[in-house]
């Protein structure tokens, strides 16, 4: 018996020395914030560039990175694709467009929460665009998530112009408060949930499974880059103020876990953005952060890739050098135009009589008609490890 309890222990002291090793190294994969000198960043990018002479050159690289990222998020198996239950309250019709408050199950007992657009008048027999919108890090509760203006315009501007578009909280933002979100794997949930709404979009009979995009800012930057990587269905992205050869994300729903690096494989965020390729790809940038590089190192790297198939004219570079961290009037201006052009909108919807983009129909809704919990609905949901056990039992 005590030989029994020796053994025991000894195992449990095994098990425990393990975990922390694990961990360990783990946090060691990581690649947080300015990962890379701006110089080395760039000195990164051009090496593998100089790599890349076919387009079977960088299906390979691509795959490798595919790989990478799925097991370092712990979705080498994606987890199975459950009933999104989807409930809509608070529909309110608008200038061209109307606006309600969604839920929905990515897991079930996880809920996605967010604000769907619709386009209201006349697009004739032709199906609708569709377009994900998540949102960045910014954390002024009177500037806040997918209910900032920014946030706002532009999906009322996508619905107008004849597009569903669904504007989702980021994990532990807005009303989804089921994990913090400085949960050391968010970035498992912030990408599965980015994939379901993808699912969501596509489950509206009207909607275009041809004309797909997605994009966001900042953090939903990295979103729109995560998503493109690991779902096909996506046919259009535009990461905005996010796409760089030196900075990864300095964010747990980013770069929490380790799918930039493993071992000696380091894949930065430039290399990421081109997993969209041949698919059309603009890249939103300024010169206030580290996206201010993007015009000659980042974009010149894209050109690269898409040139392999013959389709350079598809990625684009929107460089605004006066501006800062942003995703303001004259960004989304050129978001406009992009994916008028990519998903056969109808940009004229939203033009003024001199053929100016003009806002001024857009109403900015107050948050609380946003919403679609109650204080008493939002006590009763699972929180904390619980949703984590989900995603596990999802995934066996």
């Amino acid at each position: 018996m005590i030989k029994r309890i020796r053994d025991l222990f000894a195992l449990t002291l095994i098990v425990f020395f393990a975990t922390q090793l694990r961990a360990q190294q783990d946090k060691s994969m990581l690649c947080q914030g300015a990962y890379y000198t701006e110089a080395q960043g760039a000195e990164k990018l051009e090496r593998v560039g100089g790599s890349l002479h076919t387009v079977d050159d960088w299906l390979a690289h691509a795959d490798s990175m595919k790989k990478q990222i799925r097991a370092g998020m712990e979705m080498d198996k994606f987890p199975a694709k459950t009933p999104l239950n989807t409930q809509f309250r608070k529909k309110k019709i608008l200038d061209g467009y109307s606006v309600e408050a969604v839920v929905f199950e990515s897991l079930p007992g996880f809920y996605v929460t967010g604000n769907l657009y619709r386009p209201i008048g006349n697009f004739g027999k032709a199906s609708l665009a569709a377009i994900a919108c998540p949102h960045g890090h910014w954390d002024n509760p009177e500037d806040y998530g997918r209910f900032r203006n920014d946030m706002q315009y532009r999906c009322a501007a996508f619905a107008r112009m004849g597009a569903i578009v669904f504007s989702v909280d980021m994990v532990g933002y807005g009303e989804s408060q089921q994990l913090p979100h400085d949960y050391p794997k968010a970035l498992i949930f912030q990408t599965w949930n980015s994939i379901r709404v993808i699912d969501f979009l596509l489950s509206f009979p009207e909607v275009d499974p041809n004309r797909v995009a997605i994009t966001g800012a900042s953090g939903g930057g990295t979103q729109t880059m995560l998503a493109v990587a690991l779902d096909d269905r996506i046919k259009v992205s535009v990461p905005v103020v996010m796409a760089s050869a030196h900075f990864f994300g300095g964010c747990s729903c980013e770069s929490g876990m380790p799918i930039h690096r493993m071992g000696s494989k380091i894949f930065s965020n430039a290399e990421i953005a081109c997993l969209a390729a041949p698919r059309p790809l603009m890249l939103v940038s300024d010169g206030d952060d580290w996206t201010k590089n993007n015009p000659k190192v980042e974009y010149p790297f894209a050109k690269k890739v898409y040139r392999l198939y013959g389709k350079e004219q598809l990625v684009e570079n929107a460089h605004f050098a006066d501006e800062k961290h942003d995703y303001g009037k004259n960004k989304r201006l050129a978001v406009y135009g992009f994916l008028n052009k990519h998903l056969g909108l109808k940009l004229a919807n939203i033009l003024d009589k001199n053929g100016h983009v003009d806002e001024s129909f857009v109403t900015i809704v107050p948050r609380k008609d946003l919403e679609f919990f109650n204080a008493v609905e939002t006590d009763k949901l699972i929180k904390g490890e619980a949703v984590y056990q989900a995603f596990v039992k999802a995934k066996q």
